[in-house]
């Protein structure tokens, strides 16, 4: 896959599936915006991937619709183009629904699904500019299936999936195609975060015995946002190892 001359930017990607997503565009010839709200971990990511293709850190709050807009501003400004739009950024806590609170949900949703659609708002004039856009939204299985002790988070990445769908519909005519990523358990430092005896049993739950690697997930990122994904589009690929099934 070649993506030289292309610009992508990446959100929530200071670390991750975003990070890995930010370097795998890189390593394929892509112009890399690396965005996070995190400016000392987001410069710190841009900076170790500096040698590895063209990469710049620009801090981005998702939840923030003007920091949205303001990021487009920049991108339109300092890089001139929009080709891709990867959707990375998330945020998780497992723990039963009937001890969440009011703020618990209020940040799962707005950082999760609201989120990727104040940003994909904000830069989709860039992308049909481009006249040939795609958006890569990184969901979960747990908004195919459920999961237990992420029910909030389940239903904003639900949403993030039906979005997805919707919005494939409204901008095909623009050349814009959108599609989504839904990675099972993944190797990311808030899996780190889980007891050793949940990370044991969630491994030993997928059929390949086995969480993926943050490089498995942005593969399936590239391919979606690559010409050989040129006929998809409003689509849903679970990066899982055989964890989810479903038709």
């Amino acid at each position: 896959m070649k993506f030289k001359g292309k610009t992508v930017v990446v959100t929530g990607a200071a670390s991750g599936i975003g990070l890995a997503t930010a370097k795998a565009f890189a390593e394929v010839g892509a112009q890399v915006a690396l965005t996070d709200i995190n400016a000392d971990a987001g410069e710190r990511a841009a900076n170790d991937l500096k040698s590895t293709g063209d990469v710049r850190f620009m801090r981005l709050d998702v939840t923030d619709p003007d920091s949205a807009e303001s990021l487009a501003n920049r991108i339109e400004t300092e890089l001139g183009r929009l080709d891709v739009l990867v959707n990375a950024a998330g945020w998780d806590v497992i723990e039963p629904f009937i001890n969440n609170t009011r703020e618990y949900w209020a940040k799962i949703v707005g950082l999760n699904f609201m989120g990727p659609v104040q940003v994909t708002r904000a830069m989709l004039p860039l992308l049909f500019a481009s006249n040939s856009g795609r958006i890569v939204n990184v969901a979960s299985d747990a908004g195919r299936v459920g999961s237990f002790g992420e029910t909030v988070y389940a239903g904003a990445k639900g949403g993030v999936i039906a979005f997805t769908k919707s919005l494939a519909r409204e901008v095909t005519r623009q050349n814009v195609r959108v599609n989504c990523v839904c990675p099972g358990p993944t190797d990311t430092p808030l899996f780190a975060s889980q007891s050793e005896k949940a990370r044991i049993a969630l491994a030993n739950a997928i059929p390949m015995k086995r969480v993926a690697k943050p490089s498995e997930i942005a593969d399936a990122v590239l391919f979606f946002a690559s010409d050989r994904s040129s006929f998809i589009t409003g689509q849903v690929l679970s990066v899982s190892g055989g964890l989810t099934m479903v038709g």
